[in-house]
């Protein structure tokens, strides 16, 4: 295949769904108009917990894994610090060599702050590249790539009063497509910097003789430049993503505790210009496509609010929703489950998705499976693991105490 051709198979294997294509027009008339972002594997729900409660975790109870769906939720953690690794094998539907790996982190130095880290990496696996057929007629091998993508960030929080805290992370985002399989001067890396600003309420209420939470979470992510794989021709957006959640976790009894949770989100960028048809005639559709070429990146986020060629019925197609629920026994054995919806016209992710954990005093162990409404989905089948280790348990293991770090031998 032809460079251009290449080029369009490595984006594609980078999505996170189905291939983002230009707007078309389905037998009733509607549109089908995908958003479209450059990095999309930034979008994918990186750990086992909130991937078995439908994609959920802005106001969930704090966990190890909270610095990817709201940083504010560490300086309420009830752990002094703890850390997860998370695995996913991604579209294995598709390919067998496409897999996410997820580290994070959080430690909290007083009772009021956190800080927390995390690192995302995501291969692609190995792409063979070819060239148009020679005179024999055979393809022209031009090697292999290994494309691939990666996060780094860092975030602060703490309390802001008694039940509220805010957040904030900082995040270098890296894309490398191509792999040095072409002209540098053609074909690029992208690079970004990001930015998260988040917030969380978690309150306990008093439900007979028990203590139950309630909680509300709402984090904006992935505020950062546009980036560019081909010099600064062409500029794409990175997906900032707005989230917002509630949660209340019921407890039954000291042992039964049964944890609900429900967001929305709605990528912050710019409706794509869509389709001719949608416009009066062909000037008003290159003035459409002019414009959101030469958005930047905050304008973007405004814009994004009321731009759909559509009006307001496709601005609502592009919110998502996702519920879920997890039952805890002692908070030792957890089972989950959730369900994520998208809308056919803006790119029709739809799935279940059930799982199970097990807590115990040094390390948390859960595992997470995507059951795709529909069959022929790629993400049908997913699965996810997280492993976590709380800084308590750990520290009891190897003999210190937690509050003065002196050995228990002393």
């Amino acid at each position: 295949m032809g460079k251009l051709n290449v080029r369009a198979v490595l984006l594609s294997a980078a999505l996170s769904s189905s291939l983002v294509a230009n707007a078309y027009v389905d037998d009733n008339g509607a549109f089908y108009n995908p958003l479209q972002t450059a990095i999309p594997s930034l979008s994918i729900a990186p750990d086992a917990v909130g991937g078995a409660m439908g994609d959920v975790g802005a106001a969930t109870r704090p966990d190890n894994m909270s610095q990817y769906w709201n940083p504010a939720k560490y300086a309420q953690s009830e752990s002094n610090g703890g850390f997860s690794i998370s695995y996913t094998p991604w579209l294995r539907k598709i390919v067998n060599d496409i897999d996410l790996v997820y580290l994070s982190g959080f430690y909290r130095p007083t009772d009021k702050t956190a800080i927390g880290a995390s690192f995302r990496y995501f291969t692609m696996g190995e792409i063979q590249l070819t060239g148009q057929p020679g005179w024999g007629g055979e393809p022209i091998d031009q090697g292999t790539a290994k494309p691939y993508e990666l996060a780094l960030d860092a975030s602060f929080s703490m309390l802001l009063s008694e039940y509220w805290s805010g957040g904030v992370a900082l995040r270098f985002i890296y894309s490398d497509l191509f792999n040095g399989a072409f002209d540098e001067d053609e074909y690029t890396s992208a690079k970004a910097i990001g930015a998260d600003i988040a917030f969380s309420y978690r309150r306990p209420v008093q439900t007979g003789a028990t203590t139950s939470y309630v909680g509300l979470g709402m984090s904006i992510s992935n505020i950062g430049n546009k980036v560019s794989y081909d010099n600064d021709r062409t500029q794409q957006f990175i997906p900032t993503n707005f989230r917002f959640g509630g949660s209340f976790e019921y407890a039954f009894d000291d042992y039964n505790r049964v944890q609900f949770a429900a967001d929305i989100n709605k990528l912050l960028v710019p409706t794509p210009y869509g389709h001719s048809g949608q416009y009066d005639n062909d000037d008003d559709f290159k003035d459409a496509k002019r414009e959101y070429e030469e958005t930047t990146a905050i304008g973007g986020i405004f814009k994004s609010l009321g731009d759909a060629p559509d009006g307001f019925k496709e601005e609502m197609r592009e919110i998502n929703f996702s519920v879920g629920l997890e039952y805890s026994y002692n908070r030792k054995f957890m089972v989950r489950g959730g369900y994520f919806n998208e809308n056919k016209y803006k790119g029709n992710r739809k799935f279940f998705n059930v799982g199970a954990g097990f807590n115990l005093s040094i390390f948390q162990l859960s595992a997470a499976y995507v059951i795709a409404i529909a069959q022929t989905s790629p993400l049908n089948n997913t699965l996810r693991f997280s492993l976590g280790f709380d800084m308590g348990g750990l520290k009891d293991i190897f003999g210190v105490n937690a509050d003065s770090g002196a050995s228990n031998d002393d």
